[in-house]
């Protein structure tokens, strides 16, 4: 069973406790979002967009699915990373993430590895939309990669 799915397993657990802790007569959310920035790694730093879902089991705690491509990175063979993250949310501005999955490094032998993300992210809001600048770091086989940048959100 791969990483990801455990995560998710882990996750399905945890939201009927969560939810059950959540106040009645706030709604659950939906936060769907475009991501834009640069990974740096090994001193170089690549181009990197996404798409991130986030579904808000109550005021303080989330969880999501993170796409994201740096398709000039790893010697121009590009990485995919695909993860689920649970998120808290101390404020209503701050997030803060904790994700597993899977780093796919393109080219002609194409591979797979695990991958650990903690993640940090301030939303300012003008109604239902965002603007989030995002810091996470990518930890895979030890090394740690760094990706900076905004998020732009849409919440329902």
């Amino acid at each position: 069973m791969n990483i990801t799915l455990k995560a998710l397993l882990i996750a399905s657990t945890l939201s009927p406790s969560l939810a059950m802790a959540s106040d009645e007569h706030k709604p659950i959310t939906h936060t769907v979002g475009v991501f834009t920035g640069v990974t740096i790694n090994d001193g170089e730093s690549d181009s990197s967009y996404g798409l991130e879902y986030e579904y808000k089991l109550n005021q303080d705690w989330g969880v999501g699915l993170v796409y994201e491509k740096t398709p000039d990175a790893h010697h121009e063979d590009g990485i995919t990373v695909t993860l689920a993250s649970v998120y808290a949310h101390p404020t209503a501005n701050w997030r803060i993430g904790f994700g597993v999955g899977q780093e796919k490094i393109g080219g002609h032998h194409s591979y797979t590895k695990d991958l650990i993300r903690t993640s940090v992210a301030y939303d300012f809001h003008l109604a239902s939309f965002g603007i989030a600048p995002s810091l996470a770091f990518d930890v895979v086989d030890g090394d740690t990669a760094t990706v900076v940048g905004l998020a732009f959100t849409k919440s329902f």
